[in-house]
């Protein structure tokens, strides 16, 4: 039988054993660049406006990529831009994507991380898709494996159990919205310290992967730190994935 799922959310207590010295250098580093931004942004509007669809479509290409999902650069490109309609299941989810990250990209400053508003960009992810599981937590225990190079498949970690998710995500998301509220710890700490909480609870049966990026755009767009509009970061993610998963996995370690 599955443990209760116990955890408490306490941020204010986790963040001091993040607080090294190497971070701190990287955050000053990161907040002096971002107090560049308004001369970035005065820049030629037609320059910035070419960044942003380039963005737009390595995003969602690079998003979905990661998660298997494929399609030709052409048809990739048609999609975003909305000039064609999608052909089959990969194309729908790419679609859906394209959906979620523009209405972030647009509404941003109205957009709260709360367990409804999550699941609805859950069910936006999915409004292209046939059978469309969005924007319900997953009813079936789930794990996320991986394979070795022999083929072999192994748990590399477990999630909440499917009957412990909405208290889990109810949980998170009031202890995150206290922590940001208070505005005490570093906005740019408390989002990644969020979306690894929310992957440790898996809380979808699919789609896990492309929300915890959809996701830390927005905080990170909520916090002010919009580089993510012109320049992708999901593209950025896909570079260096090996490294971003075994971060993932050694930052989970110990977390039930």
């Amino acid at each position: 039988m599955r443990e209760i799922f116990m955890r408490t959310f306490n941020y204010s207590q986790e963040i001091q054993n993040l607080l090294t010295p190497e971070i701190v250098q990287l955050l000053t580093c990161i907040h002096e660049h971002k107090g560049r931004q308004d001369l970035f942004l005065e820049a030629n509007t037609d320059e910035l406006k070419t960044l942003v669809d380039v963005a737009m479509i390595q995003s969602t290409g690079a998003s979905n990529r990661i998660e298997g999902i494929f399609t030709s650069d052409k048809r990739l490109e048609a999609l975003v831009s909305k000039k064609a309609e999608p052909h089959n299941r990969s194309e729908q989810e790419i679609a859906g994507y394209r959906e979620v990250l523009a209405l972030i990209h647009e509404n941003h400053d109205y957009i709260t991380p709360v367990p409804n508003v999550i699941r609805q960009l859950h069910r936006d992810l999915y409004s292209y898709s046939t059978g469309a599981i969005g924007g319900d937590y997953k009813n079936a225990d789930n794990v996320i494996a991986e394979t070795d190079a022999q083929g072999h498949q192994r748990a590399r970690f477990i999630p909440v159990p499917a009957f412990q998710t909405a208290d889990a995500m109810d949980s998170l998301c009031q202890s995150f919205q206290n922590a940001w509220q208070e505005n005490i710890i570093d906005k740019l700490l408390l989002t990644p310290m969020f979306i690894l909480d929310f992957l440790c609870i898996h809380p979808f049966n699919d789609g896990n992967g492309r929300m915890s990026r959809l996701l830390t755009l927005l905080l990170l767009y909520r916090a002010g730190y919009i580089v993510g509009k012109y320049i992708s970061l999901e593209m950025l993610i896909e570079k260096t994935k090996t490294t971003y998963y075994e971060a993932l996995q050694a930052s989970s370690f110990g977390w039930h």
